[in-house]
Order: structure tokens, then C-alpha cells, then sequence
């Protein structure tokens, strides 16, 4: 049978790869559609045919093979190739060299050579009969070092002991070969291993299988021959780049860099002018930058497939915007087939993937990017780094609202606690520090300022490490970085989906300088201010600590006309940053005790500080401890009880909005928010409070003001009762951390102990 004759075979169940679009890959496979488009390209696609799904399903149950040319000539061998709809759904292993038989291989031999063909017949008993029989291919070892300088005794003996094993003689026809291989790949499919295997690949139960039966390029023979593979982009940046590997059949491997690239030009240019050629036909006709697998035969290149060449997160937006660019994809579809995930890569700093890796402990990757530093164990010490200029990794059992100052001096947060929901992790992506939380294997020792891994090693304070947040990893040394990249193709693409969105995008900002980041994002407005971090500045928290500290309310107001400046002028920063477009600030939220020190020196310094003694600084710090703080006297609980604290807040925002407003330019409408609302009546009290500061600050001020009032939905009463709420407030804003913690009885910090093992166990198909 001559090549040409393949494609003549019986058309449904079977069709040559010469179809073009009729080949498609709901029923033939990625791989056979993906050749067949490449083949109506003109490229030199080895001629061949696809079984369809069907087919190959009926070949597993013992069906009847498809009428297929029974008989092959010496010297034509056959590759067979699995094809899944989907590549990465896997399927077995190509079978190479199909239709070698005594004879043909002794005509081979006259062509490349006695050694070369006997190796591709050695290599194919070997293969063959461990696909189809399950031999071991190193049973054959023996039979090969009996006669070490005889390839055709070498191969009478493989032949004998294949035999003696399967109780069948070798089949010498062709067709019993491919018939025997197609069906032990069609079973290898349909066995319960192979689809437990593709379905955690994402492939569904009844996915189906495609065969391409293709004649075989060997890259064998006179002239130049050899084989390898093709790309015509980094895949690390996606810059257009030659890369590749090339292994001719004289030569070890190289890799296809400038200098294999110049030896394979002077060989013969024409290779690397056709595959460079290829590589952009296939990339037009396939939507996407593909690596081709080709082989060489006396010069001519052959390609055997084209696979969509591997990228890191960098590389796919660079790529999907250079395939706009080139027309052949539409904008829609480079924003849709890019990872949203992927673009932290270009946010933040991140290790080079060709970087030393050692790695001393993991966690769960809670915020992005990657930094290098010197461990510190409290926030002091990291605002002291950091004021002597150098970088530090803080470390934590697990943080609380004090450690705010050292989060914002570090470089990177670690904590031995803590799930993707804890105040770690939270303040970390709002900050943009990359953070690992949940390291569970690791230890503290506060008193040696050291800490531990579960294989002895010991790092203490001042000990370089590097952090990688994507990852989860803990790497010790200084780990070599890449860093951000906020222009070119990821600008491109971003403003490309700013035209398409329809939803706004806000972001979470606390400080002018996070309010200015945003801005530069292009944010559409602030959608979270938590306005208990402008507190934490050491010039605020001990104003804070003196209000808390307060036993009249003469004295706590006192306090807060202290904090109301600070307040207004942050607000006044932020609002200026954030002109014309909202500003939501979130009301007091944690529980007063968090604003105390929880160290005895601490506290004693406090004391001094606030010229009381230390039993009445400890004994205020007791009566505010709660059992369960997080369900305490915070949020409005708070503007409940102490009211005065949210008046300060309501004042301060009022009046930086009208000094901000008073020019003509765009104006800035400030969203006021109340946290941890459960209950209409709630809202009712602090509203009449607001309302009423409003109106005050209105008159003293001379000028009008326009803001909403609205409310955190936290709790799962909230969330029921949200008709009730919205009939007092202008918005609502849905705490999903929160309501997932209350709604499942998890806590954000502590759930990452054994979430891993309640995933993997099937409890919650992933974290809640």
C-alpha cells in the first residue's frame, strides 16, 4: 500500500487527515483535528487517517476492526497516536514503527543501515509487547546481551522469548499489528485506572478516545536527517524567540539556540526557514503559539504534531495580545482564554523559575508575589528593619490588628496559623505583601528568637529567606526574582477588558498611599476602607489607647476630639486621591482590646505612658478580653454602646468631604458603612446618629453634603433579614468571609489546620 492509499479508507468512523474541517474534534480528537487543519494549510503533515471516538470505543468492547488496507509493503511503517478530545485528558503512549517484520526490516537496513533498523525492531518488540502483552521491556535484556554484536540474533531471540511468554507467535502481518495496538490502546482507555485519572483531569466520565494512524517519518537515512521540536516563542516571557530542541541522527541532542540554530542553517537553511514558516501557519490557523514536532528525512522536514507551547502566566499575555495583534484572535478571545490569576505574576515580584529552590516548608499560598528579607518575630523589629532600610519576612504564630505596623514596614508576611480568609492573609492582599500562611510544620521559640523546621534546621532572627506567596513556599538564602511588569501587552490587555466589563471593579484601600495605587489601577472608587488601620501609626495608637483607657465618658471624649484630626485628614488625603469617584468607609470594626498590647512590658510602658498604674492598665485589658472576641463588642456593637466613637468618625468624614469639595471640580461622595449589623434596629440607632452629624456639620460648615449610608451584611441573620436592612440604608455590602466563617462554623484563622485533610477527604470539595 503507498502512502497516498491510507486515505482512502471508509469514511464516518474513519477519515483522512486530508479532510480539513470534517475532521472535527468532538469526534475525532484534538490531535487528528489539529493535524487535518495543518495538512489543508499545505504543510507537510505525514498522510494518515483518524478513528473516530465510536470506533475506538467499539475496538475496547472486541468489536470488529474498521476496514482498514490489510497488507503493507516492506519498508512502510506506521505511527499510531492517541487523541482525546482534549490533550491534557492524557491516553497512551504513541506506538512508533508499526509494520516491521523480518523482512521488512532487512530492506530497511539496506537504506540506513543494519544497526539503525534492527534498533527501531528491537525497540518496537519491546514497546509493542508491552502495550499489547504487558511485558516488561527490560525482559528483554537478556536476549539482547546473548548475542551482543548479531542484531538479526538479537531479534530472533526477542521474537523467541515473546513467544515463550504469550503463548503466540510475533505477528509478522501488518495489519494484525496495528489491529493489535489499536486495541490495546482503546482498553487501556476504557480501564477504571485511565478514567479515575482523566476525570481528576477535568475530563468527563464518557469522554472518548481518537486514533491517528499516520505513515511513520523516521528522520533516518542519507543527507541530513534527524528529529525534535520547534517553537518560535520564549515561553517564560512569550517575546517572539527561537527555542527548541534538534537531535540529528549523527549528533547527541542540542538545544536550538543561537548556535544549534546556525549549525542546522549551515546543514541545510531551508529546515529552519520551513519550521519557523510552520510555526506561524500553525499559530493563524490554530489561534494560539505552538511547538511542532518535526522530523528531517535527507532534508525535508516532516511535522508530526503541534502541541500549544507551555507558558508561564507572563508569557500568556504577551502571547494572547501578539495573536490580536496578528489577527488570529479576536480580542474577546485573548481576554477569555487568560487566567485571571495569572496576571499576579505581572503585579508583584515573583522567583525566577530558573532559580535554586530550597525549600524548607510550606503553606497555603494566601497573597501573591514573592520577597527576600531577614526574619524578624515582632513588629517592632520589622519597623526597625525597615527604618534602617532592609528588607524583613515578619513571622508570626499568627497576626492580630497590633501587628499592622510591622505588616506595613515588612517585605513579606509568614504565619504558622491561618487559613485564606485569616487577618493574615486579608491585610497581606490588600497591602500587595506576599504571604504564606498555615505553615504548620514550623515552630517558634520566642525566648531564642529562632525558628524550627521538622528536620532540625534552625533559622533565627536575622536569617535571610525568601517568601514565595504564589507558591506557598519557604525558601532559605535570597532566591533570584523577576520583577513586576505593569506595561506593554499586560496594559494592552487590561484596557481591553475595561472596554468590554460591565461590572465596576473597586478596590480595598485604608491609607492615601493604597487610595493613590488604586487610582492608578484605574479603579472605578474604593470599595472597602477599614478605617481602624489609620489608628495603628504609633503617633495614633496611643490617642486610641487613651480613649479606650478612658473611665468617664468626659475623658473618652476627650480622646476622640484628639483622633477626629488625624481621621479628617486622612479622609481629605484619601477623597482628594479619589475624586468623583465613591469612597465606602467602613466604621470601627474590631473589638476595643485589639488596640491594647498583650506583652506585660507592654503594658507596663502603657501605664507609664497614660500616668496610671499597671494594675489599672491590666485590669481594664481584662474587663475587655472577651471568650470570643470575634463575636463580641465590635462592629455596631460598638456605635451601639459607645457611641461617641462612631459620632468622631461620622464628624471626621463629613467635614473632610465638604473641605474637599468645596472647589468645583468633580466632588467626592463618601458611602458610610456599619459593620457586623444582625439586626433593622441597629441600623435605626446608628442612622439617627449619623443623620444627625451630618446635619450638624452642614450648618457649622456653611455648604451641603451628599452621602449614603449603608450596611455590612456579615451574618447569616443579616443576610435572611437584608429586605428589612435596605429599608434604611442607601447599600449592601456582602461580607463574604464573614458569612462563610458564621454559616459553616469555620474560623477564617484557624481552619487551614485541617482544611488540606477535609479537601482531600472529600469533606468540602474545596475550601469553603
Amino acid at each position: 500500500m503507498k502512502p497516498q492509499e491510507i486515505l482512502r479508507a471508509p469514511r464516518g468512523s474513519v477519515i483522512g487527515l486530508d479532510a480539513g474541517d470534517a475532521v472535527r474534534v468532538n469526534v475525532y480528537g484534538r490531535r487528528a483535528a489539529d493535524l487535518a487543519r495543518l495538512t489543508a494549510l499545505g504543510l507537510p503533515v505525514p498522510p494518515g487517517i483518524a478513528l473516530s471516538f465510536g470506533c475506538v470505543a467499539d475496538l475496547a468492547a472486541g468489536g470488529p476492526m474498521p476496514e482498514l488496507p490489510a497488507t503493507l509493503p516492506p519498508g512502510t511503517l506506521l505511527a499510531l497516536r492517541s487523541s482525546p478530545e482534549e490533550r491534557s485528558w492524557g491516553g497512551a503512549s504513541a506506538m512508533l514503527n508499526i509494520g516491521l517484520t523480518d523482512a521488512g526490516v532487512a530492506s530497511l537496513a539496506g537504506r540506513i543501515g543494519e544497526a539503525a533498523a534492527y534498533g527501531l525492531y528491537h525497540r518496537f518488540i519491546a514497546i509493542f509487547s508491552h502495550a499489547v502483552h504487558g511485558l516488561d521491556p527490560e525482559d528483554f535484556d537478556s536476549a539482547l546481551r546473548a548475542h551482543p554484536d548479531d542484531p538479526p540474533a538479537q531479534a530472533a531471540a526477542m521474537l523467541a522469548f515473546f513467544e515463550e511468554e504469550t503463548g503466540e507467535p510475533w505477528p509478522a502481518d501488518p495489519g494484525a499489528q496495528l489491529e493489535a495496538a489499536a486495541r490495546a490502546m482503546a482498553r487501556a482507555w476504557a480501564s477504571p485506572s485511565a478514567r479515575i485519572l482523566r476525570q481528576a483531569r477535568g475530563a468527563p466520565a464518557d469522554a472518548g478516545l481518537g486514533l491517528v494512524i499516520q505513515r511513520l517519518a523516521l528522520g533516518l537515512g542519507p543527507g541530513i536527517c534527524g528529529s525534535g521540536h520547534f517553537q518560535a516563542v520564549n515561553g517564560r516571557t512569550g517575546a517572539p524567540e527561537r527555542g527548541g530542541r534538534f537531535r540529528p541522527q549523527t549528533l547527541g541532542p542540542a538545544r536550538l539556540g543561537a548556535d544549534s540554530a546556525h549549525q542546522l542553517a549551515e546543514a541545510g537553511p531551508a529546515v529552519l526557514a520551513a519550521l519557523e514558516s510552520a510555526a506561524a501557519q500553525a499559530a493563524q490557523a490554530l489561534g494560539d503559539a505552538h511547538l511542532i514536532e518535526f522530523a528531517v528525512e535527507s532534508g525535508g522536514v516532516a511535522i508530526l504534531d503541534a502541541l500549544p507551547v507551555r507558558r508561564t502566566g507572563r508569557a500568556a499575555v504577551r502571547i494572547a495580545v501578539d495573536l490580536v495583534h496578528s489577527g488570529a484572535i479576536t480580542r474577546e478571545e485573548a481576554l477569555l482564554r487568560i487566567e485571571p490569576r495569572s496576571l499576579v505574576e505581572h503585579l508583584h515580584p515573583q522567583l525566577d523559575p530558573s532559580a535554586h529552590r530550597d525549600v524548607f516548608a510550606s503553606g497555603l499560598a494566601a497573597s501573591p508575589g514573592a520577597a527576600a528579607g531577614r526574619i524578624v518575630f515582632t513588629a517592632e523589629a520589622a519597623q526597625a528593619a525597615h527604618a534602617r532600610g532592609e528588607a524583613a519576612i515578619l513571622v508570626r504564630t499568627e497576626t492580630s490588628p497590633e501587628d499592622i505596623r510591622g505588616m506595613h514596614a515588612a517585605s513579606g508576611v509568614l504565619t504558622l496559623r491561618g487559613g485564606m480568609s485569616s487577618h493574615a492573609a486579608v491585610i497581606a492582599r490588600g497591602l500587595g505583601l506576599p504571604c504564606v500562611v498555615g505553615a504548620s510544620d514550623l515552630r517558634i521559640d520566642p525566648a531564642h528568637e529562632a525558628m524550627s523546621t521538622t528536620d532540625g534546621r534552625v533559622f533565627r532572627e536575622g536569617a535571610l529567606v525568601t517568601l514565595d506567596g504564589t507558591r506557598g513556599e519557604i525558601l532559605a538564602g535570597a532566591a533570584a526574582m523577576i520583577p513586576p511588569e505593569l506595561g506593554g501587552a499586560f496594559s494592552e490587555l487590561l484596557d481591553w477588558a475595561d472596554a468590554a466589563r460591565d461590572l465596576g471593579v473597586r478596590g480595598n484601600a485604608d491609607t492615601p498611599a493604597e487610595a493613590r495605587m488604586a487610582r492608578e489601577f484605574r479603579a472605578d472608587g474604593i470599595g472597602l476602607c477599614r478605617s481602624e488601620h489609620m489608628f495603628f501609626p504609633a503617633e495614633r495608637i496611643t490617642v486610641m489607647r487613651e480613649m479606650i483607657l478612658a473611665d468617664t465618658d468626659a475623658e473618652r471624649r476627650a480622646a476622640l476630639d484628639g483622633l477626629l484630626p488625624m481621621q479628617r485628614a486622612d479622609f481629605i488625603e484619601i477623597f482628594e486621591i479619589m475624586r468623583g469617584l465613591p469612597v465606602t468607609i467602613r466604621l470601627l470594626d474590631p473589638p476595643l482590646h485589639e488596640f491594647l498590647p498583650q506583652d506585660p512590658d507592654e503594658l507596663g510602658d502603657l501605664a507609664a505612658a497614660m500616668g496610671l498604674s499597671l494594675a489599672q492598665v491590666t485590669a481594664r485589658a481584662r474587663e475587655l478580653a472577651e471568650m470570643n472576641p470575634m463575636l463580641g463588642m465590635r462592629g455596631v456593637r460598638l456605635g451601639v454602646i459607645m457611641p461617641e466613637i462612631y459620632d468622631m468618625q461620622a464628624r471626621a468624614i463629613f467635614e473632610a468631604a465638604i473641605a474637599v469639595n468645596r472647589d468645583a471640580r468633580a466632588p467626592v461622595v463618601p458611602e458610610v458603612m456599619i459593620p457586623l449589623v444582625s439586626a433593622h434596629r441597629e441600623v435605626e440607632l446608628v442612622k439617627a446618629r449619623v443623620d444627625a452629624i451630618a446635619t450638624a456639620v452642614q450648618e457649622e460648615q456653611q455648604a451641603s453634603l451628599t452621602y449614603k449610608l449603608g450596611v455590612m451584611v456579615e451574618t447569616p441573620r443579616a443576610a435572611l433579614r437584608s429586605g428589612d436592612l435596605a429599608a434604611s440604608s442607601a447599600f449592601l455590602s456582602f461580607g463574604t468571609n464573614d458569612l462563610t466563617q458564621m454559616t459553616y462554623g469555620l474560623s477564617r484563622d484557624d481552619a487551614g489546620r485541617f482544611m488540606r485533610d477535609y479537601v482531600n477527604r472529600g469533606v468540602f470539595r474545596e475550601d469553603p
